[in-house]
């Protein structure tokens, strides 16, 4: 078992802990490894009732994957990328599935892969601290981990919006949009915690009970823009939308967009679009894999990697440098299903 996971029980619960504060607890493969082995474990135990997954000390939840090592097999053969999303997604797809309650305490960043073992849990408590976002297309990926299932079902043209620009949302607007089921303070989580060991039967009543207002969720504010200018059937339109319209605060996206891959905000706004018509998670999952093997392999990842976390002098050169040179031929090569002994399947 990876010290960078660590599992225990406590009373009648699971615990799973991200335990790797340095890299803000992103996810490794053989983090994925050791948290399905741990699911794997306890789903036939009866005397595990439920599951809680948190972080050990540091600033956040889980920053996402560990994306280096993922850029780094991408510029070869990709073959230690595409064995971690292999895993990470079947993860994902274990707690999607999984027939004890899952609680997932959202306290700090949670970004990328935090996203992915957060939402798959019936219970996900966000805290004054929680920094939510999909950040993908700034580094030529895109919201993976079952972000075309979750972002799809928002309401209106949020998941567009979210996917595309990487907005960072609070507890408060994690809470209004059912991306979080309760809002605690976050010195509460500690009793929360200790009240759902004792008794698991009753973890709708204990959250109920600890959580507060977390007042206006600020995203709000803006739903009627957002479903206004992020409703257009392609990338080019949108666009168009928001320089048309002049205010603040499309201008404001506009110049977010412009930083962007052109080709992960068209990879990611077909994505949402066809995530909800997906039939099942598990489908959602075998298409992001395929996708996932093929933009890892592309120019801009790499490009993105070096510009946003390695060089950090944030000027990525994309290829294609416009959204106009991004073809739909492209996206259909990107989105094209695996041959039957390469795809994804659940563990």
């Amino acid at each position: 078992m990876t010290e960078d996971i660590l599992s225990f029980t406590e009373a009648r619960t699971g615990r799973i802990r991200l335990n790797r504060p340095k890299a803000i607890h992103a996810l490794n493969t053989q983090m994925c490894a050791a948290m399905l082995e741990a699911l794997a474990a306890w789903r036939a135990d009866p005397a595990i009732e439920a599951v809680l997954i948190d972080h050990a000390e540091g600033r956040g939840f889980c920053a996402g994957g560990d994306i280096r090592m993922i850029a780094l097999s991408g510029a070869g053969d990709g073959e230690a990328a595409r064995a971690f999303f292999r895993l990470e997604y079947q993860l994902n797809h274990a707690l999607f599935t999984y027939a004890k309650p899952i609680v997932a305490f959202m306290d700090g960043i949670t970004m990328g892969g935090g996203v992915g073992i957060s939402q798959p849990a019936k219970f996900r408590v966000a805290t004054e601290n929680t920094r939510f976002a999909m950040p993908e297309t700034g580094i030529g990926l895109f919201p993976d981990v079952g972000g075309g299932w979750y972002l799809s079902r928002l309401p209106g043209h949020l998941g567009e919006y979210i996917a595309l620009t990487g907005a960072r949302l609070n507890g408060a607007d994690c809470r209004a949009l059912g991306l979080a089921t309760h809002y605690l303070a976050a010195e509460k989580l500690d009793q929360a915690k200790a009240e759902i060991a004792a008794n698991p039967q009753a973890i709708a009543a204990t959250l109920d009970a600890l959580s507060e207002d977390p007042g206006q969720a600020a995203i709000l504010d803006q739903r009627a823009d957002i479903d206004r200018l992020f409703a257009a059937d392609t990338l080019e339109e949108i666009v168009a939308a928001l320089a048309a319209d002049g205010g603040l605060w499309a201008r404001e996206q506009l110049a977010i967009l412009a930083t962007k891959s052109p080709q992960a905000m068209k990879v990611s706004l077909h994505l949402v679009r066809q995530g909800r018509h997906m039939p099942s998670f598990e489908d959602e999952m075998r298409q992001e894999f395929a996708v996932a093997s093929r933009v890892v392999q592309r120019p801009d990842f790499a490009e993105g990697v070096r510009a946003v976390i390695v060089d950090k002098d944030n000027a990525p050169r994309w290829q294609p440098a416009t959204i106009e040179g991004v073809t739909d031929h492209v996206i259909d090569q990107i989105f094209a299903p695996l041959p039957a002994d390469q795809e994804w399947a659940p563990a």
